[in-house]
């Protein structure tokens, strides 16, 4: 297993605790808490070895599409494909963002 991490400046302020996905083959689990600083913190544990540059840029295409709030952002990948990843993030980032929406997915 592989950690990343990466930071971005917080867009916007509120968030919401927030499940998505779940660790199998094939999928990720993305799991958010919110945070009183002014970053998104994004760790990712991966099982696919070397592949930073693939997480930097499903992270670059997301981030000026949608704006990220101050939170944790945990990641657990088991070989997911860029794909599901971006449907995930996406999910969760829509979840954690809504007012009184389903928190698990």
């Amino acid at each position: 297993m592989e950690t990343l991490h990466f930071q971005r400046r917080a867009q916007a302020s509120h968030v919401q605790p927030t499940l998505v996905g779940y660790v199998g083959s094939g999928d990720l689990e993305v799991m958010i808490e919110p945070s009183d600083g002014e970053f998104a913190d994004i760790y990712i544990q991966t099982s696919t070895a070397g592949s930073e540059v693939r997480w930097q840029q499903i992270i670059d295409q997301i981030t000026p599409v949608i704006p990220l709030p101050a939170m944790r952002m945990d990641i657990h990948d088991f070989a997911a494909t860029p794909g599901v990843i971006r449907l995930r993030i996406e999910q969760a980032l829509e979840q954690a963002t809504s007012v009184g929406g389903d928190k698990h997915e």
